[in-house]
């Protein structure tokens, strides 16, 4: 690789080290002034939350550096067609907030795992979810993001790979692990607010060099690098021509490299199944005050989510002018020599244009921004699955846990995943070009789908029971794997040289793919469930969306594990009466963690019926209600505005 201006001076150095120094105290603030010794605290920030800092995290553990890396790359080489990816969450922010949210308080759950244990019985599906989940942040979400936030600072600093990754996880783990939810929301409201003003600044630099608007869509189409032959071959022109549908959003079904039809509906239960029935997105707002603090919520993030195609795409359009031979490299050996791996250069385009033309003092910032995106993504996807396996798994491994057990397990299963992380970047780092937006995708189209199948069917059909959701799982599960290994298997190729899948296994572009698979899903649910015996609505009140209203007293089909569970906790609140006092480090220590709980006064059944009625409830002042719902209507018509004009 190249290298690069390093960031040396002092304005760079002292801006990124006052950046850490405040995240560290809202962390550090966040901590001493919420209450993180139970499980409610920690995982779902004491239900307390207001609407700003609800939208803004979900805006922040939405937007990770892979978006600056990979947005920006794929926007650099196929024009603004991605954006579309962004604007499709305008939509879906609505619908998680008006339709999703209501159905999950009402329920009384912490994961959605437990919402379908709650709604279908049994444990299958629970685990099941619980660990297709976790594989999910894993393989996509942590080593992606991860990796480019990595590309970044070995762009900027030059330091060594795993130098870089284990230095940015050491203080994300710090403030996560002894903070909670809390802290990781108060951290992602701080830098939600870097994040947009830095790319912001950057954005009008970038314009201001291309010489504005006009004369970047011109620029733009002229993009093409000067080196395009090796070894006597020349390399087919459209390799590196810019596409000529680079200005739409909308492109051709079947020749396009985002098609339209794929764009609408295929790319909705992808943002199904991300925005409505992902942990990282539903736990933001189930930390909600009430009802009204969770819409206008949504509402935020999803004004924020107009932004990225002006501050993230055009930018990485912009990069591919400023720097055609290096971002649109097309001949191996010259990818090579520019970034490091053969196959194209148009990941480091975002990165590029920051160490080139931001000017000392706000590089450090955008330096700063994107460890910020880095950091506040690991950060929720860390909280949330760690929520995931102590809620879900590890509640089944020990069956009378107390809540202190289930903190400490859950903070060690982080360090965990920390070091699975680590492990996994080489694989990412190999899997690395043209393919690193495309491998989030594909990942999350071949295996989201059937789980975007079962909640939506859940929620609205209440004739669905646990042996059709298990079986719909399971088949959309293998379709999916089996599309998903072979591709692998085969490799994605690149344009100069394209892999020999065959037509039938990778012909089928992936959101088209997404759509067959929802559908195969939907058909398996609702078959099987129809062949055997429904589920009494007894069980059912307030967690359908015909029974929404309901008031009666709900069963729950896990009542009698419940039951258990309450007289087990009596048992011990005996056993913990009789400790003696920690000592002064033991003390320190524990209230570092956490885990120092004032020992809450013991409710009466009553006491605990009216905590629980104001937990799961989703009334709201009329007022509120209306502002709310006017403006989740301009939101929608924003979204359909914007989608028209870019067409």
């Amino acid at each position: 690789m190249e290298s690069i201006i390093r960031i040396n001076n002092a304005a760079d150095i002292s801006v990124i080290v006052l950046y850490f120094l405040i995240v560290l105290a809202v962390g550090l603030w966040a901590m001493y002034s919420t209450n993180r010794g139970t499980v409610g605290g920690f995982f779902l920030a004491g239900r307390s939350m207001v609407w700003w800092p609800i939208g803004a995290s979900l805006f922040a553990s939405n937007i990770g550096s892979g978006h600056f890396v990979g947005i920006a790359g794929t926007a650099a080489a196929g024009g603004i067609a991605i954006g579309g990816y962004e604007w499709n969450a305008l939509i879906f922010v609505v619908i998680l907030g008006w339709i999703f949210v209501p159905i999950y308080i009402k329920a009384g759950v912490v994961t959605m795992p437990e919402y379908l244990r709650k709604r279908f019985g049994g444990k299958r599906i629970q685990v099941y979810l619980s660990v297709l989940s976790l594989i999910i942040y894993v393989f996509t979400k942590i080593s992606a993001d991860i990796f480019s936030g990595a590309v970044f600072i070995q762009l900027a600093i030059g330091l060594n790979l795993y130098l870089a990754i284990i230095i940015l996880l050491a203080i994300t783990a710090l403030y996560t692990i002894t903070g909670g939810l809390a802290a990781v929301i108060y951290t992602d409201t701080l830098q939600t607010f870097i994040m947009v003003l830095g790319s912001f600044i950057l954005m009008g630099f970038a314009f201001a060099e291309v010489g504005g608007y006009e004369a970047f869509m011109q620029k733009y189409m002229a993009a093409i690098p000067s080196n395009v032959s090796y070894g006597g071959t020349e390399v087919d022109p459209a390799c590196y021509t810019p596409r000529s549908d680079a200005f739409h959003i909308f492109r051709d079904p079947i020749s396009g490299d985002l098609p339209w039809p794929g764009l609408i509906f295929g790319l909705s239960i992808l943002a199904m199944w991300y925005w409505c029935t992902d942990q990282v997105i539903v736990q933001r707002c189930l930390s909600g005050k009430n009802m009204s603090h969770v819409k206008a919520g949504c509402i935020v993030c999803g004004y924020l989510k107009l932004l990225p195609m002006f501050i993230i795409v055009m930018p990485g359009m912009i990069s591919r002018i400023l720097y055609t031979d290096v971002v649109a490299c097309v001949v191996p050996e010259v990818c090579q020599r520019y970034c490091g791996t053969s196959v194209g250069c148009t990941n480091i385009a975002y990165p590029k244009l920051v160490v080139e033309l931001m000017p000392n003092g706000l590089r450090g910032l955008m330096l700063s921004v994107m460890l910020a995106s880095l950091m506040s993504s690991l950060t929720s996807i860390f909280n949330s699955a760690s929520t995931l396996f102590t809620m879900d798994i590890y509640t089944k491994i020990r069956t009378r846990p107390s809540e202190k057990e289930l903190m400490l397990a859950g903070r060690a299963f982080m360090l965990l995943l920390i070091g699975i992380s680590i492990a996994w970047v080489p694989v990412v780092q190999s899997a690395q070009s043209g393919q690193l937006f495309d491998y989030i995708q594909s990942i999350t189209s071949y295996l989201g789908p059937p789980i975007a199948a079962v909640f939506l069917l859940g929620i609205f059909c209440k004739r669905v029971n646990e042996q059709g959701a298990f079986w719909g799982l399971i088949i959309g599960l293998l379709a999916g794997l089996g599309r998903m290994i072979s591709e692998f298997a085969y490799g994605t190729g690149s344009c100069v040289a394209p892999s020999n899948c065959p037509f039938i296994i990778c012909g089928i572009h992936y959101l088209y793919f997404a759509l067959i698979l929802f559908g195969v899903s939907a058909i398996v649910i609702l078959a099987v469930s129809f062949m055997t015996k429904p589920i009494p609505d007894v069980h059912l009140y307030r967690l359908c969306w015909a029974l929404r209203h309901s008031k009666e007293e709900r069963i729950d089909l896990d009542a009698d594990e419940e039951q258990d569970r309450a007289d087990e906790k009596d048992d011990e609140s005996v056993n913990e009466e009789n400790q003696e006092d920690p000592g002064c480090c033991r003390k320190a220590y524990n209230w570092f963690c956490g885990l120092d709980q004032q020992k809450a006064p013991k409710l009466s059944k009553e006491e605990e019926e009216a905590l629980k009625k104001k937990l799961t409830d989703t009334s709201e002042v009329p007022l509120w209600r209306n502002i709310v719902n006017i403006n989740g209507i301009i939101l929608l018509t924003v979204a359909v505005f914007c989608h028209a004009y870019f067409a």
